[in-house]
Order: C-alpha cells, then sequence, then structure tokens
C-alpha cells in the first residue's frame, strides 16, 4: 500500500516589488503601441505643443517621445518610475473626477519593469537637464531643451516569452501610428511626428479640430460628413462629424470616439451611434464618425480598466438618448431645414485635369423658403401627390421668386434620373431612391401613429398561393390590416388583395402581399413588428415607389423634389444610397475648360 501523501500548506507572502510590476504591466503593456499611449497621454497631460516620436522595429526595439511640456524635477524622476506615484490625483476626492489623461500612476513603472527605460527631463529655469535609467542609482546632468524625452528599448527583454506573442513589425507599427491618430484627432493645438525607421511617416501640424480631422480622416471623409455641435450650455454637449452614409465602411475602422478628450472603446455610446444610424445603412456598412462627448468628470469613472479605454456613466440612459438624439438629429435634417450653414457652397475636389467628383453637400436656403416649401409639402394634399397615393408626384406650380434647395426640375434622363437646376448648378436625382425614402418615412410615421390609411381594390388582385402562404394570412389577419392590408381566402391555393395601404396603392398587389407572407412566415409577427418593423417597411416602400423607366412630367417631378426638401433624411434611400448629387457650375466651368 502506497504510503500517504504528505499534506502542504501554503503561506501567504509578500511579492517582490519587481514581480508586482510586472503583473500589473501585463494589464497595461499589451504590445508596443500600449507604451507609446501611455507616453503621449504623459507628454500632453505636461502641456506639451509638440511631440516627436521615433520608433524602430514596430516600437519593439526603440520608442522615444520627446515633448516640449513642463518636464519633471530631478529629485522626482526616481520617484515617477515608481508605481502608484503621480501629480495628477491626491485624493479620492481627485479620483472621482479625474480631468486628466493619466492619473494612476502606473504606466512608467510597468514599462520599466519589462523594458530599458530611460527619462531625460528639463523643467523651464533649470540649468540643465537631468536623466535617470536603470544602470544609475541617481540622476546624472544632460544638455537637452526645456521638455521631456522618454526612451523605451527592447521590450519584453527580460520577459522572452511574451514577446513572442508580438506580431509582425509592420502590423506593431500600425497599431502604433493609429494610437498616435486616436489621440492627435483628440488634441488638434499640438503638433505631432512619427518616424519609423528613420523616416518620417506622419506629421500633424497645429490646427483646428476640423483641420486635424481632414489631416488624419482626409478631405473626402470631410466633404462626406456633417458637423455636429449640440452647444456647451448644458451639463452635456456632443460635436464632431459624422460621415453620410455613401461614406459607409466595410470595417469600424474609421470610428472614433472620445469621452472628455479621451479615446474609448464604450458599448453604450457604440450602442447610440449603431443606432442613430440604422434608417440609413445596409446592414453590412459600418458608418464612418468623429464624435467627442463632453460630460462632468464627476459623472463618469474613467476607473475601470488599467488601459483607460473604458467608462462608466452615472446616468447612462441619458448619455445614450442624448447622444442618440443628437448624431440622429444631425443626420436626419432635410435640405430644406439646414437653414443655418453658410451660403456659400465650396467646390467639389479635383485629382486631375479633366475629371470632376460630384459630391452631395446639405444645400442651403433661407429661412423663408424653407418654411414656403415646408408648408407646401404639409398642404399638398390636393394633388395625387407622393403623400397621399403610391403613384408619380402631382401637380404643383412652382414659384420663382425663390429657387427652391433641389432647384427646379428641367428633364428626365432615361427614366431614372431627374436632373434639376438650382442654384449652385446641376441637381441628379435618383427618382426611385428618392421615392423610396419618402414613403419610407411616411410609412413609419403612420404605423406609429396607428393611422396607416387603406386603399381598397375594385378589382381584388388574385394571386397563386402555397397551403403555408393561405394559413399565415389567416393567422395573422389582424397583424396584416395593422399595416394596411386586407388579405382573404379565394380557395386552397389562392390569396385575393382587397386592400392595401394608400401609400402603396400604385405597386404590384400580388408582389407586395407575397414578400410580406414572406416575412411573416419566416421571422413571425412579434418578430416583424417589432425588431424587423422598418426592415419590412423599407421593403413595402421599395414596392411602392417609382419604377425606373416610369416617365413623369415637369410638375411630377417638380413635386418628388420639393417632398424630398421635407423629408427627414432624404439624401439616402433605405440601403444608405445617395438620392441626389450636385455638380456645381465651377464644376462644370473646369470640365469644359471655360475661362482658361
Amino acid at each position: 500500500m502506497l504510503d500517504a501523501m504528505p499534506i502542504v500548506h501554503p503561506t501567504i507572502h509578500l511579492l517582490p516589488d519587481l514581480l508586482i510590476s510586472q503583473i500589473a504591466a501585463g494589464e497595461v503593456v499589451e504590445r508596443p503601441a500600449s507604451v507609446l499611449k501611455e507616453l503621449l497621454e504623459n507628454a500632453l497631460d505636461a502641456g506639451s505643443s509638440a511631440i516627436q516620436i521615433q520608433l524602430e522595429e514596430g516600437g519593439v526595439k526603440l520608442i522615444r517621445v520627446s515633448d516640449d511640456g513642463c518636464g519633471i524635477a530631478r529629485d522626482e524622476l526616481a520617484l515617477a518610475l515608481t508605481r502608484h506615484a503621480t501629480s495628477k490625483i491626491a485624493s479620492l476626492a481627485d479620483l472621482e473626477r479625474v480631468a486628466t489623461l493619466g492619473f494612476r500612476g502606473e504606466a512608467l513603472a510597468s514599462v520599466a519593469s519589462v523594458a530599458r527605460l530611460t527619462l531625460t527631463s528639463r523643467q523651464s529655469g533649470s540649468a540643465h537637464a537631468w536623466r535617470l535609467n536603470e544602470s544609475r542609482a541617481t540622476p546624472e546632468p544632460v544638455a537637452l531643451a526645456a521638455g521631456t524625452v522618454v526612451e523605451m528599448r527592447d521590450l519584453y527583454y527580460n520577459t522572452p516569452a511574451r514577446r513572442k506573442f508580438l506580431k509582425s513589425e509592420a502590423t506593431e507599427f500600425a497599431h502604433c501610428a493609429e494610437v498616435v491618430k486616436r489621440i492627435a484627432l483628440a488634441h488638434p493645438a499640438a503638433a505631432f511626428t512619427l518616424a519609423h525607421n528613420g523616416r518620417v511617416g506622419l506629421h500633424l501640424a497645429k490646427s483646428d479640430a476640423r483641420g486635424r480631422a481632414g489631416a488624419i480622416l482626409g478631405d473626402d471623409f470631410l466633404a462626406e460628413s456633417r458637423t455636429l455641435d449640440t452647444g456647451s450650455s448644458g451639463p452635456l454637449r456632443v460635436f464632431g462629424h459624422c460621415a453620410l452614409p455613401a461614406h459607409s465602411r466595410a470595417r469600424s475602422d474609421a470610428q472614433y470616439c472620445y469621452v472628455n478628450g479621451r479615446f474609448v472603446r464604450d458599448k453604450l455610446l457604440g450602442h447610440a451611434l449603431r443606432e442613430a444610424y440604422q434608417d440609413l445603412l445596409h446592414g453590412s456598412r459600418y458608418p464612418a464618425y468623429c464624435v467627442f462627448l463632453e460630460i462632468d468628470p464627476a459623472t463618469v469613472d474613467v476607473n475601470v480598466h488599467p488601459a483607460k479605454t473604458e467608462v462608466r456613466f452615472r446616468d447612462s440612459r441619458a448619455v445614450h438618448q442624448f447622444v442618440f438624439h443628437a448624431v440622429q438629429r444631425v443626420l436626419s435634417a432635410s435640405a430644406a431645414a439646414d437653414i443655418e450653414a453658410q451660403a456659400t457652397i465650396p467646390a467639389a475636389p479635383r485629382s486631375a485635369y479633366g475629371n470632376w467628383t460630384p459630391r452631395q453637400e446639405p444645400l442651403r436656403v433661407n429661412e423663408a423658403a424653407a418654411t414656403a416649401y415646408l408648408t407646401f409639402a404639409q398642404s399638398a394634399q390636393h394633388s395625387r401627390s407622393v403623400a397621399s397615393s403610391g403613384s408619380a408626384p402631382g401637380e404643383w406650380t412652382p414659384s420663382h421668386t425663390e429657387t427652391p434647395p433641389l432647384g427646379h426640375a428641367l428633364a428626365q434622363l432615361h427614366g431614372v434620373y431627374i436632373l434639376a437646376q438650382n442654384a449652385q448648378g446641376l441637381i441628379v436625382v435618383d427618382m426611385h431612391a428618392a421615392h423610396e425614402r419618402i414613403l419610407y418615412e411616411k410609412l413609419k410615421n403612420a404605423l406609429d401613429g396607428r393611422q396607416v390609411a387603406t386603399q381598397a381594390l375594385l378589382i381584388p388582385a388574385v394571386f397563386a398561393a402555397d397551403a403555408l402562404e393561405v394559413a399565415a394570412a389567416e393567422e395573422h389577419a389582424d397583424a396584416l390590416r395593422e399595416l394596411g392590408f386586407d388579405l382573404a381566402p379565394m380557395g386552397p391555393a389562392q390569396l385575393a388583395v382587397r386592400a392595401v395601404p394608400a401609400l402603396l396603392q400604385a405597386a404590384d398587389p400580388a408582389a407586395l402581399a407575397r414578400s410580406l407572407l414572406g416575412e411573416l412566415r419566416e421571422h413571425g409577427v412579434s418578430q416583424m413588428l417589432a425588431a424587423r418593423r422598418n426592415e419590412l417597411l423599407a421593403t413595402m416602400a421599395c414596392h411602392g415607389a417609382v419604377r425606373a423607366r416610369r416617365q413623369l412630367s415637369l410638375p411630377e417631378m417638380d413635386a418628388l423634389l420639393r417632398q424630398m426638401e421635407a423629408t427627414e433624411r432624404a439624401d439616402q434611400c433605405n440601403h444608405g444610397r445617395p438620392t441626389w448629387t450636385r455638380l456645381s457650375m465651377a464644376d462644370l466651368d473646369r470640365l469644359f475648360l471655360r475661362g482658361r
């Protein structure tokens, strides 16, 4: 018989300081980009206006950050490399309303535990700078202009197992460059220079917020975005730029969200922004935006995670709704409602001789004109307009005393596009996409108000149906009536459409009913009228919109333009595609070399 194993009683003991720092480094220092982020935040907290970054081998061999900030006193250099030593907070009250980027006092100590760190700094008024590294117990005097240089070499040299988890040099550098862009977007008053292996790859001069956004995200982003700013009168402010759906992307790599100047990946804010774009984008596309939230530091907890990219709000619902409504409002603004923008529209960008890039922008109109057009749109029931039927827009005699934002119709091109003339030049409208958005918004409003008007068909539309479709029509008759449909079995393999929503009376009743029944069978009535409601209404609007090759009269085209001006989100169809674009007189002049 084997002897019983002796019982081992583990003892509790203190960990060595180096091991404590290396454990903390596991939370703070994930890769070179993590180190760079902490060093840049320290430089900005020090009041720097110019920051130079030098990297070697993707930041694994070297990260050197030089700034012109306030500097560190000689006697505080060693303390700066100690865990939980910081100049940014001193009490619980300070922690509860953090106003700086850094505050935990862990970054430098964590980096020093897994890399070779050298700290050089000079305060203004000091005779010279002082340098401290791991090989010296006390600082040594060196030459340096005012500011600080932090140099990290050989990341994970003493923990080779962790070094194996790093990616290629190109990948690590890409992460570092992205960190610089994220931080630079929120601090346009500071200049940034990034060099890799001796080559300058990014230089950002001091600028304003718009200029910095253009320098990092591109002028095309600015041209295809709307400016967001709720003002600073209340406890919350949201500002920045939200790209129009036409500028959407296949990946979520152009989404920048900040809280009090700090880049965050917050689920609550991300959800609010996705919801604001919900009616404007195809499901597989991602919006592009650069959004800044300013909030009382006492109402947000930034001490959730050592990386400081997560936050927690005291009143999360209020923040969510504020951001959601602010972004939705700026994206939903109709052309006629955009009355506060500048009167001039910049020329479209050009890439080479003879090339022009038509683009979509918020159109400008004065308040009196906007009111007149909105009044017309609201009272357009006198004609067979888009508002009261699914047929082509009705008659309207335009007043030429004021040119509407989308102008007056000139012609129809191949039965697909409307050509119109406004004060700036030529407007081209995709008539099906525009009518689809108008119908979709009207269907949503009608369903929300439980006022979906129905139109009885003089002759019911009878179509062949299988047993499951007939069963679905009978089982969900109440839900179908709520949507404005009256379907009745005409036999074991036939259904008759006796009424349709008045807004869609020009659609093919049988095709529309088949589509609706297919949704019912696949998703069920509860999903269809809740989570998938808007997708269903978008499908219905698509069926009801004027089709390509449909010939419209000039008054009908003008009526459609006026409806676009009075409809929220009319700049995009239900799938996120643009409904119109502009070619200014300057664009046309350049195209034909006028003035040369």
